[in-house]
């Protein structure tokens, strides 16, 4: 069964659906373009934890995360970890961007801040791509910047310490989530980055302490953003400087 179909869907008649540009990458396109993809977009619920995609099923559907909804894209090793890959929210899309769909997922795709995401087929976005120029330049390059993250991951995870780490994952979350309290326990911070939970609690309190974050229970609350920018890595910056390079007009924040 798909992800889509394990999930509840609503019509756009909704008296609070979100306005197509509560996504950055619909916002980025032309209205002629847009009217394109319009008929075709379905709000959907995502629920904490929902796994939209596993790794072999045919990727069907794309999500075009709305607001604050966030997802980590994860490859699981053979004993069962999930590691983070990539996170995408508001500012991407999840599920045929990089090939073209009617292709078994390599990795899984977990919600981790509960929100809606405007979903339609993938083969109705390869037919529309195929005749709509606009759309096929935005998906390519919104595929560059999720490649690059990809990448950029694997060095940090390779040569920056935890801390760091860390908080150059917060950063990336609180880009996506804006001043809501990012709604992840530290058990699932560990398992994403690799680390033990008691490592994960060690980088957590110091944060705290120092006034940079706020942790309760299953949120973590970003207090002063400046001081978190001063700990992390460079990977952030160089992941944020690509992004606004490939696509200068969909804001990442």
């Amino acid at each position: 069964m798909s992800a889509a179909a394990r999930l509840s869907h609503g019509g756009g008649a909704s008296d609070d659906a979100p306005p197509f540009s509560s996504n950055r990458l619909l916002a980025a396109l032309r209205p002629e373009a847009l009217a394109e993809l319009s008929p075709y977009l379905m709000l959907v619920d995502l629920p904490q934890d929902a796994v939209l995609l596993d790794a072999g099923e045919d990727v069907e559907h794309t999500y075009l995360p709305c607001d604050t909804t966030l997802c980590s894209l994860l490859v699981v090793t053979a004993d069962g970890q999930e590691i983070e890959a990539a996170n995408v929210g508001r500012e991407g899309a999840i599920g045929g961007v990089v090939s073209a769909g009617f292709k078994p997922a390599y990795g899984r795709t977990v919600v981790r801040t509960a929100g809606r995401a405007f979903t339609l087929p993938v083969q109705r976005l390869e037919e529309i791509k195929a005749r709509v120029p606009a759309v096929a330049d935005l998906f390519s390059r919104y595929a560059d910047v999720l490649i690059a993250q990809m990448m950029q991951t694997v060095a940090c995870n390779a040569v920056h310490p935890i801390e760091q780490r860390v908080c150059r994952w917060l950063l990336a979350a609180h880009d996506r989530a804006g001043d809501a309290p990012i709604r992840l326990t530290q058990e699932t911070l560990a398992h994403m980055l690799g680390v033990q939970r008691t490592t994960i609690s060690a980088v957590a309190r110091t944060l705290q302490d120092a006034g940079v974050i706020h942790i309760g229970r299953g949120r973590i609350e970003i207090l002063d953003r400046s001081a978190l920018e001063k700990r992390a890595c460079e990977c952030h910056d160089a992941i944020e400087g690509h992004f606004r390079k490939v696509l200068p007009k969909v804001d990442i924040d």
